[in-house]
């Protein structure tokens, strides 16, 4: 079957997001947002998405006020999330690149991405660029962190990375990623070489699963329409014209 990378990258991280309740995703994620669409769609209606920015896409009346407190309650399971740097620890990044607080590289900052990353069961981490740039051994600032001491209450944190090397599970006793399995045409050196912090490395990496024809099907058809409403040139350049074209026309 042929496919292009986000196509096997939306299909990897709907993998990670499967049998969850409710998910939510964040603004400027094409990606996550068309893999948690491609959940919900392949859950045959046992999975709600919340994707921030939409108008169809959304069960909240009250934005992100309602976002906080649906996480605090329980009522969000999965959230995904990025960073421009994230380390071993899975701390992630948000601010910036420097000594404060001349920064040589300044990001967004953050909005509620620390009290997400501490209530959300499952976050799931993101980031297509693979390189020791963004991994690195130790975070310049932890915007968001990873792990937390054991006296401090927090029933979320993160469960896995998707990269465009492979795929990691992140071990909470342990603290640490673990690789679970490497993409094709990628090799076990490659992810070592482009990784600067230390991970568990089993005996055996296995090759990650390729999208079947079920998952290709609704990415290039119902999901791509419903990405096109609010990142239509994503769609229109990875998920094809067409899509663009029939959504806009039901508007």
């Amino acid at each position: 079957m042929d496919f292009h990378s986000h196509e096997f990258l939306i299909a990897s991280l709907a993998r990670k997001l499967t049998g969850s309740r409710h998910i939510a995703v964040g603004s400027a994620s094409p990606v996550p947002c068309a893999a948690s669409l491609l959940t919900g769609a392949l859950s045959r209606g046992r999975t709600r998405v919340t994707v921030l920015g939409s108008k169809k896409q959304v069960f909240f009346t009250e934005g992100s006020r309602e976002l906080f407190d649906s996480s605090a309650q329980g009522r969000i399971d999965a959230f995904l999330m990025g960073g421009g740097q994230i380390d071993g620890q899975a701390n992630v990044n948000l601010m910036g690149v420097g000594p404060y607080p001349k920064l040589s590289v300044r990001w967004g900052g953050n909005y509620g991405t620390p009290y997400l990353y501490s209530l959300v069961k499952r976050v799931v981490l993101f980031r297509e660029e693979h390189t020791r740039r963004v991994f690195v051994p130790k975070v310049d600032y932890i915007t968001a962190a990873g792990v937390n001491e054991p006296n401090v209450y927090r029933p979320g944190g993160p469960s896995a990375l998707v990269t465009s090397l492979g795929v990691f599970n992140f071990n909470r006793r342990l603290r640490r990623f673990e690789l679970e399995s490497v993409h094709p045409g990628h090799t076990v050196e490659e992810i070592l070489d482009n990784t600067g912090f230390e991970f568990h490395l089993p005996d055996q990496v296995p090759v990650t699963e390729n999208p079947d024809s079920e998952a290709m099907a609704l990415i290039r058809g119902r999901i791509a329409e419903e990405v096109a409403e609010i990142y239509p040139q994503f769609a229109e350049r990875y998920l094809g014209v067409a899509a663009v074209k029939s959504n806009a026309s039901r508007v």
